[in-house]
């Protein structure tokens, strides 16, 4: 059986570990740097090092660094959910944006907010839209012999349709909230603070342990259903685990930062060529790289913006749009051939 993820194509993962690390060490402090309030690089270090101004003190560790902390988790978080659902689904093209499982997750996010309820109850109820759009996903585009993967996004693009109209219904009756769900739904790391990296965090370390777990196994569910049960391999309860940890990682991803787009498609399609299909080795630099992507966009987003901040799903969708569309062509070509 071929499928997209068994290329023999790879370069040593301890090469591309180290690259990401410099990338992120170069990051950390451009991303501390940059913002609306203005520093040079030795206020920067004296600020890092307890002195210099309080007031630029607080900045840093109140406003800057919990975003930066709570950015790198959530675009770990979505690189490793696209790598799982990917695999499982044996769809390049598939990720919680596409598959519309970031909208629902939206939706019952966008609920909460317009009721009010406390951020903690955001993943919870972001889990249940993510778990019932993905549902839905699956039994629009199941055939008789199983799943279909050419269905998928289709199916992914219809239900995350309905998600989206929900959530313009929503923006319509919320009142007061309105302004609150619209910027969110965009997706931003804007006025996020240390409170919303504590809820996020035990969401993150549970998906990406459980993942990091089983991704071994993961290995052998792409070999195909049959070939897996006879290695061993409780197919039908280890594939709803995946989807279950990856879904969790989507939507609380989600209910902390709005929409964020594209991140678990391109991410863990451009690791699989250069690095081979190892889940392991997979899933942990799409953590790293998923993290580095999500910075540098938000770092971009503040760079670009002026008198008002750019959402970083914004920037997000305009770098991975062209680059899902030339996959889609690919994809199609392959097809043809």
């Amino acid at each position: 059986m071929s499928t997209p993820f068994l290329s023999n194509r790879s370069l040593p993962p301890l090469a591309l570990g180290v690259i990401g690390i410099g990338l992120l060490a170069v990051l950390l402090p451009l991303a501390l740097w940059v913002g609306a309030a203005q520093t040079s690089g030795r206020d920067l270090w004296t600020a890092l090092t307890g002195g210099g101004d309080e007031q630029l003190r607080l900045i840093i560790f109140q406003i800057r660094l919990p975003r930066l902390i709570l950015g790198f988790m959530v675009g770990a978080a979505l690189a490793v959910a696209g790598v799982v659902f990917q695999a499982l689904l044996i769809n390049p093209l598939a990720s919680p944006f596409t598959l519309g499982i970031s909208s629902g997750a939206a939706f019952a996010a966008s609920l909460a907010i317009m009721a009010g309820l406390s951020l903690w109850m955001l993943p919870f109820l972001g889990l249940i839209g993510a778990g019932l759009t993905l549902a839905l996903v699956l039994l629009l585009s199941r055939g008789r012999g199983g799943f279909d993967p050419r269905s998928l996004i289709l199916a992914g693009v219809v239900v995350g349709a309905i998600f989206s109209a929900g959530i313009s219904l929503v923006k319509s009756l919320s009142g007061e909230s309105l302004s609150a769900i619209v910027f969110w739904i965009m997706g931003s790391l804007a006025s996020r603070g240390w409170f919303e990296a504590q809820v996020f965090l035990p969401y993150f370390v549970i998906g990406l342990a459980g993942i990091l777990f089983l991704a071994k196994d993961l290995d052998l569910l792409c070999l195909g259903g049959a070939q897996a049960r006879s290695l061993g391999v409780d197919v039908a309860f280890e594939r709803q685990l995946l989807l279950f940890f990856a879904s969790l990682l989507a939507a609380a991803a989600v209910s902390v930062s709005g929409v964020i787009g594209f991140v678990g498609l391109v991410v863990p399609h451009m690791l699989r060529m250069v690095s081979g299909p190892r889940h392991t080795r997979l899933c942990m630099l799409s953590a790293l790289y998923g993290g580095i992507l999500l910075l540098a966009a938000d770092t971009l987003a503040r760079v670009l913006s002026r008198t008002t901040e750019i959402p970083v799903g914004v920037i997000t969708s305009l770098l991975g749009g062209p680059f899902f569309c030339l996959l889609l062509m690919r994809r199609e070509r392959s097809d043809e051939t």
